[in-house]
């Protein structure tokens, strides 16, 4: 984070993270009702790292304080699955924030994406951020759920592999192929029956921050 300003940019992508007031402004699909998302924030601090493109918004990367041993009451279809690690929830401080999904390319608030924005280095630089801002903020670890690293299943997904990840000093502690996600990607065409288990194959990343002083 550049110091005394909150922002960052690469490409000409400047980063912050979201604020009470952003709520009416910026897409919020996936992060509940207003009353939630405002609760949130005040509890958090935030729950988004936002990407914009001048003064347009092109970009998210949503996160919630980790609960260990959530589920997701509709498996890949509800925003939880992000925190639902399938039996595999390491015990975590209770300030460790918890990823959630990468919208790239969200113009609005609808599933469409601006193509435009992919390929830029923008969900590494929401990961970058967030990371940052978080350490700033007193978090003591960050834990996110994987993606394959099939490129039509990322994007399917909103998430980041494995190895963006462990470039940025996360551990993996757990990995394992997750049954609806693989039916799900093979009904869509985004991965072949051959390219199972490794094209449905998720892991539990876990990142410990250095103490604040």
């Amino acid at each position: 984070m550049t110091s005394g300003t909150g922002m960052s940019a690469t490409q000409h992508i400047t980063y912050r993270a979201m604020s009470a007031s952003d709520v009416g402004s910026v897409p919020v699909g996936c992060m509940g009702g207003p009353d939630e998302l405002e609760a949130r924030i005040a509890g958090l601090g935030s729950a988004a790292i936002l990407a914009f493109d001048g003064d347009r918004h092109v970009g998210q990367l949503q996160f919630r304080r980790y609960i260990r041993g959530q589920r997701s009451p509709d498996s890949i279809w509800d925003p939880l699955y992000w925190m639902d690690f399938d039996g595999h929830a390491p015990t975590l401080p209770p300030s460790t924030i918890s990823v959630f999904c990468y919208h790239v390319g969200q113009l609005d608030d609808t599933d469409d994406r601006d193509s435009s924005y992919f390929g830029r280095g923008i969900g590494a630089g929401l990961l970058d951020y967030l990371l940052e801002w978080a350490a700033s903020t007193g978090a003591a670890a960050v834990v996110a759920k994987a993606s394959p690293s099939l490129r039509p299943v990322m994007g399917f997904m909103g998430g980041q592999p494995v190895e963006v990840y462990e470039e940025r000093g996360f551990e993996v502690v757990a990995s394992w192929s997750d049954p609806d996600l693989a039916e799900a990607i093979v009904e869509r065409g985004l991965a072949t029956t051959e390219q199972l288990p490794a094209a449905a194959t998720v892991s539990c990343c876990v990142l410990n921050l250095p103490e604040s002083h």
